[in-house]
């Protein structure tokens, strides 16, 4: 079969580097182009160098009509508000788009000001957007152009609780996720506080009663529920690159065994191939350390009546990156595990 053609805008950043080396060995793609506003002109490999020898391609100013004419994919992995500018163009050429920021992601485009501080001006392409976690829409992600990659709290943080949700043993009412990340979740440009001497050795919440990740785990698991519902969502970085915990809680809805939670956990996950649902141990990020794993699993406190689930995941890449490269498989009718079959990296 003829390779897919590729194309990451947005290069630069922590995100898109990670498609582009997910992407570089993928046995059916083919990278075409690279873009990077703020580095254009410049090798890939010379700001990445692990990329030495494997992306020496030089990256160029973003043309969105000349890469949907030349590419059967285009990963978009640019801050959130740019994306909707180029999403038609590209759509229009007749290529298919991943969104790896948040443009596309809330179906309900009022929202989008008060959780992100911007009008959305390609509101018509929400409906038709697939919000892209195969556990919970795999036959739709197969089928769409548009395709919303989950954010790296939000991927974790649904993958935990689903089971619970969809199966209607916990109230709707009163779950807590508390989460943490490493500090590449800030992306390469960082920004204030993210020095470190300022990292190392401390731990902080941010984005408290707030987050803008909150909207997108509520549509989810709301949708999931079959009713609204609400949740208590609070972040903390710690010293570490790239991991996502996260730990929810949510109280039984009737009485429940450890064993038979374990079991739908076993039977919602039993299929998909990059979900590890844990008997005996607890998730931990340095076992999904560069890859596009997420370890899962609950325990049931009896005493309080309340679940307790917990996932670990790479935020660049079940978070992000390797997410999207699932997706473009799915997308492309591909093995959903091509180019992504390798375990993470330890210690």
């Amino acid at each position: 079969m003829s390779k897919i053609k590729t194309s990451v805008i947005g290069a630069s950043g922590y995100g898109g580097a990670e498609a582009v080396r997910l992407l570089t060995s993928h046995p059916h793609v083919d990278i075409v182009h690279i873009t990077a506003e703020s580095q254009q002109g410049r090798v890939m490999s010379s700001l990445y160098p692990n990329l030495r020898h494997f992306v020496d391609q030089e990256m160029v100013a973003v043309d969105a009509e000349r890469i949907g004419r030349d590419s059967d994919v285009a990963f978009v992995s640019l801050p959130s508000g740019k994306a909707m500018h180029l999403v038609p163009a590209l759509l229009e050429q007749g290529c298919k788009v991943i969104d790896i920021a948040a443009d596309f992601r809330l179906r309900d485009a009022s929202l989008y000001p008060v959780w992100y501080k911007f009008e959305h001006e390609a509101p018509s392409f929400l409906a038709e957007a697939v919000y892209g976690l195969p556990e919970l829409h795999h036959d739709l992600i197969a089928e769409t152009r548009l395709l919303a990659n989950p954010g790296c709290y939000p991927a974790a943080s649904l993958l935990a609780l689903a089971p619970l949700v969809r199966a209607g043993v916990i109230r709707p009412a009163g779950i807590v996720i508390d989460a943490k990340t490493g500090i590449s979740g800030a992306g390469r440009g960082g920004g204030g506080g993210f020095a470190y001497s300022e990292v190392n050795e401390n731990v902080r919440a941010y984005g408290v009663a707030g987050h803008n990740h909150t909207a997108e785990i509520e549509q989810e698991l709301s949708g999931l529920a079959g009713e609204a519902i609400q949740v208590v969502f609070t972040p903390h970085l710690i010293p570490m690159t790239r991991g996502i915990l996260a730990t929810a809680y949510a109280t039984l809805a009737g009485d429940l065994s450890q064993e038979e939670a374990l079991s739908l956990y076993d039977e919602s996950y039993g299929t998909a191939p990059f979900m590890r649902v844990l008997h005996d141990a607890l998730p931990e990020t340095k076992a999904t350390l560069g890859s596009n794993y997420c370890d899962v699993t609950v325990r049931i406190d009896t005493r309080t009546r309340t679940a307790i689930a917990i996932a670990a995941i790479d935020n660049l890449g079940r978070g992000a990156a390797g997410q999207a490269v699932q997706n473009m498989n799915l997308m492309c009718g591909l093995p959903e595990t091509s180019g992504l079959l390798f375990p993470a990296l330890y210690p």
